[in-house]
């Protein structure tokens, strides 16, 4: 009998390729959502309101893992206080949403519980090598990941087996950094950001999505783990790179970072921060890339 796996989040960029992975695999898909009338014949859609608490707990019915994915977009509007609260209310919500709707529920089949965290949990690191043991980092999107990792270990301690990935910039053309990126270098207008120097832990979609079958599959996988490439680059490296691909010249000046800093404000610190994370740790338990280096990866994104 093939396993029932509920996924939160299931609308976004890798909600969306990832119910389609698990629908090729045979596996039955349950989604949360507060829009229940895309359901059709391969995916269930039950109702939930995160902001309500609301839950229709027969989504948990013969469900074996649950992947959570559910979280407003950081980078979606401006960093007012009010939207910071909604940005970590509705990753920590989610959790403690589940968490209760599995505690009131003792007879239930839940065995694995993998959630998303980013590489925002180490903040601005400049070239330091960061492994899973990296100590977290003190601004916003790190103490977000912190809350968000926080109430996911709750689900430890009601005996489901944890896997948390720390998700990078996850390269895709149909969303997420990559058209931002594409954008302005289609226009002529790419430069790196700031200095340039930072890097981004960049991870292509399918090894993103492989990822998370992996952890459904391989019962020796819990505790954290980046979900970024083994060879990040910094943040001219992968303008550049992008730019070959598009058959563009980079001739802009590079965007200085006090402009960044007066255009986004605080929420500059989601291109200006620097995480050079190693991939070593899943590498380990087993996992091969598909596309470990960028250009392999740009050349199927853009084939």
């Amino acid at each position: 009998m093939s396993k029932t796996i509920l996924i939160t989040g299931a609308s976004g960029l890798i909600g969306q390729s990832l119910t389609k992975l698990l629908i090729e695999k045979e596996y039955i898909v349950h989604q949360l959502s507060r829009d229940v009338s895309k359901a059709n014949n391969h995916v269930k859609i039950f109702k939930w309101d995160v902001s309500r608490m609301e839950i229709d707990k027969n989504c948990l019915k013969n469900v074996d893992t649950i992947i959570n994915l559910a979280g407003e977009g950081i980078a979606d509007k401006v960093w007012t206080q009010k939207r910071k609260q909604q940005i970590i209310k509705s990753r920590t919500g989610a959790i403690n949403l589940l968490h209760d709707a599995l505690k009131d529920n003792p007879n239930h089949n839940v065995k694995t519980f993998i959630s998303s965290s980013a590489i925002g949990h180490y903040g601005h690191r400049n070239n330091e090598i960061l492994t899973e043991d990296s100590e977290p980092g003190t601004d916003f999107l790190a103490n977000t990941c912190l809350a968000w990792e926080r109430a996911a270990d709750k689900m430890e301690n009601i005996g489901l087996r944890l896997v948390i990935f720390r998700t990078g910039v996850v390269l895709s053309k149909y969303g997420g950094a990559l058209p931002q990126l594409a954008k302005p270098i289609n226009f002529g207008l790419g430069s790196a950001l700031g200095s340039g120097k930072q890097w981004v832990p960049w991870i292509h979609i399918d090894d993103t999505i492989n990822m998370f079958l992996y952890a459904l599959e391989h019962e020796n996988i819990y505790g954290v783990y980046n979900m970024s490439s083994p060879f990040p680059v910094t943040n001219k490296e992968l303008t550049k790179a992008v730019a070959l691909q598009l058959h563009k010249p980079l001739w802009a000046p590079k965007v200085p970072e006090f402009l960044l800093r007066i255009i986004l404000g605080e929420m500059s610190r989601v291109v200006l921060n620097s995480n050079r994370t190693t991939a070593d740790k899943i590498i380990e338990s087993g996992y091969r890339f598909k596309f470990p280096k960028l250009e392999q990866a740009l050349n199927n994104i853009y084939a």
